[in-house]
């Protein structure tokens, strides 16, 4: 295992995961706020937190590290100087206007234990917790809102708010702005926490570039080519950013851009296409047919280069990745109520935690068993509650080192 992030595959042993175990943000969702906080559902948290230590304790069993976003953030928040400027800028982005409730606000959190203000920035400051006077309008109107300070419910999806590729960190600036506080968490942690990002880790996108990419749609097919999905959240100028920066300063060669649905059932890439062995994918099936991919490369003076391609998903990976032949594994397999059920609950949503073994919902049987019979070790989850989130293991973790392949 070499140190620091690592990061050149998606099936490569996994040897570290930056994961967050769902807490108390959970309970802040009501019906009223599904839209704005990005739910459809509201997860039984006791339930929702067995399962996911089950999800941590399978990853543990399987010789895999298991740090939280918690923990390893108020590591870097230690130095009274370095936690003032992240609650000034974590409140700075929480849709503030009276600097009364700003001020209020800062001193609050700033009274805490490095901690315990993460967990309280995690879960969500309401106005029950602190009482501020505020001659405000827009704070009059909304009033009646429980919270100086939205929960961030979407942060058990540690896949999205950043990305570990290669020997450097994506730290992103997410898509909506009920998602948008769960990297600055990241930033700080890639800033001042050297356990984390040893001196010498790279950064290819940052918290503050003005264009969206969200870690879902980020696959690292092998040590020269990253696929991206150009979706709902991801921008193609963001794309293009992260591409001029990572293919000039590493070992990557090559960006291959999917131009996927925008929309919620594929939010992400990785929603419908996931790497689970050397030549073994699994899909969902609408995006069997033909696809229009962009090929990012640079010329010789180090200017970005583009070409496109529109062929059947198979002959794509076949060419890009040298094989003879690849296996698609249709999540839901040839019935397409099991397909759409299955997908609903990111049966296409895999974690490989080494070549040809992943971890999946155990609710998705249908799929499963198709992997089993492909000759892929599948390690079951339970979901019932994890699931109402949208999001499979896949999304909830966010792989910081792997073996080389």
């Amino acid at each position: 295992m070499k140190p620091g992030i690592n990061n050149y595959s998606e099936i490569g042993k996994l040897n570290k995961v930056l994961l967050h175990r769902i807490g108390d943000e959970i309970e802040g969702l009501v019906p009223d706020n599904f839209e704005r906080l990005l739910f459809d559902d509201i997860p039984y948290l006791k339930t929702a937190q067995e399962e996911h230590d089950r999800f941590a304790d399978l990853l543990r069993e399987n010789g895999v590290e298991v740090i939280y976003y918690e923990e390893e953030t108020a590591k870097a928040l230690q130095d009274d100087k370095v936690r003032r400027e992240f609650v000034k800028k974590f409140i700075a982005d929480s849709d503030l206007y009276s600097e009364a409730v700003k001020e209020g606000l800062e001193e609050y959190l700033m009274s805490m234990p490095a901690d315990q203000m993460v967990k309280k920035a995690i879960s969500g400051v309401k106005k029950s917790d602190i009482i501020i006077k505020s001659n405000s309008l827009a704070d009059y109107i909304d009033a009646g809102y429980p919270y100086h300070t939205d929960p961030l419910p979407n942060l058990y999806f540690t896949r999205d708010p950043g990305a570990c590729i290669g020997n450097g960190v994506n730290i992103h600036h997410m898509s909506t702005e009920a998602r948008r506080r769960e990297a600055l968490l990241l930033e700080y942690m890639y800033k001042y926490n050297k356990d984390f990002a040893p001196e010498g880790t790279h950064q290819w996108y940052d918290y503050y570039h003005e264009y969206s990419v969200e870690g879902g749609d980020f696959l690292v097919l092998n040590k020269e080519i990253v696929a991206i999905g150009l979706s709902q959240r991801t921008t193609v100028v963001g794309i293009e950013r992260f591409a001029r920066n990572i293919l000039n300063k590493s070992s990557f060669k090559k960006i291959l851009v999917f131009d996927i649905p925008k929309k919620r059932a594929f939010m992400h890439l990785d929603t419908v296409f996931t790497m689970v062995d050397y030549d073994k994918f699994t899909i969902h099936p609408e995006i069997e047919g033909p696809l229009q991919l962009f090929e990012i490369t640079l010329d010789k003076n180090g200017e970005p280069r583009f070409s496109s391609i529109q062929d059947e998903l198979s002959n794509i990976l076949k060419l890009e990745l040298g094989l003879p032949v690849v296996d698609l594994i249709r999540c839901g397999g040839d019935d397409p109520q099991a397909a759409q059920r299955e997908q609903w609950n990111d049966g296409s949503n895999t974690l490989a935690i080494a070549p040809g073994v992943v971890v999946t919902y155990e609710r998705n049987y249908v799929t499963n068993d198709l992997l089993d019979k492909k000759g892929v070790k599948v390690l079951t989850i339970p979901s019932s509650e994890l699931s109402r989130g949208r999001g499979g293991p896949r999304c909830m973790s966010c792989p910081v080192n792997r073996d080389d392949l």
